[in-house]
């Protein structure tokens, strides 16, 4: 469910849940807990990768769809929990995006301090909307930050999904490597961070990232309650439902 493999002092964190390393309740733990485990086992710096072809498909929908409303509420609190980990890590997360990267894998990208993505016809987005959802503001924040905030408003009411090379030129992605070499740039990335004067490198990366820890904290103190309302309104669960129905005739098929 989840690799993890030392890189001297960079710990590499791989999603390997087949066959789309879908994120299920299992993995948002198992991940949550490793982020936070890693400074206390000697790790100076992390990366989070995907499997070839696919970083993360996002949620696992046909798991979600099988919880009630209290298992839900746990579930996106865990979520948000992952989220605000990787957000206000005190280790530098590169994330290395193998391949495809919707909703919830792109999400995890967002909230780690430098993405590269292989190059290619992967595609990258926060298609919420075309499955009958919104997108939260803390994580509307979190493109608008990359991308500025007139395109991260036309791409989220769109759902749009990118192709790598767009979503590099717009900021989405800071670089695009070949798909093998995905994970090795990433590590380098975090190898040219940990050459550097680590107290002043530290702080300054705080400061920087004030806006992001702050967005972080207004979310916490929201009820999560509007997204769960969301998630089994009429629209929604029709909608996620017939892409789940679409999803078994094209595996039968």
């Amino acid at each position: 469910m989840l690799d993890i493999t030392r890189h001297d002092q960079v710990i590499e964190l791989r999603l390997a849940r087949p066959p789309v390393n879908a994120l299920n309740p299992a993995l948002i733990q198992a991940l949550h807990e490793a982020i936070i485990a890693a400074p206390g086992q000697g790790a100076r710096a992390i990366v989070l990768s995907g499997s070839p072809g696919v970083f993360s498909a996002g949620l696992d929908v046909p798991a979600l769809l099988a919880l009630d409303r209290g298992g839900m509420l746990g579930f996106w609190r865990d979520f948000n929990a992952l989220c605000g980990a990787i957000g206000r890590s005190p280790l530098p997360i590169a994330a290395a995006i193998t391949g495809h990267s919707p909703a919830g894998g792109a999400v995890l990208a967002l909230f780690c301090d430098f993405r590269v993505m292989a190059r290619g016809a992967y595609r990258i987005g926060l298609n919420e909307v075309q499955v009958g959802l919104s997108v939260p503001e803390v994580i509307q924040f979190a493109l608008r930050r990359a991308v500025g905030a007139q395109r991260a408003e036309r791409m989220m009411v769109a759902g749009a999904m990118i192709e790598s090379g767009q979503a590099e030129r717009i900021g989405m992605v800071d670089e695009l490597a070949e798909p093998d070499a995905v994970v090795a740039r990433a590590i380098a990335w975090c190898a040219q961070h940990l050459a550097l004067p680590p107290e002043a490198m530290a702080e300054t990366r705080r400061m920087a990232r004030a806006d992001l820890h702050e967005a972080l904290d207004r979310a916490q103190r929201l009820p999560v309650e509007e997204f769960i309302e969301r998630w089994f309104s009429d629209e929604a669960q029709h909608t996620l439902q017939g892409m789940l129905a679409r999803l078994k005739a094209k595996s039968r098929g």
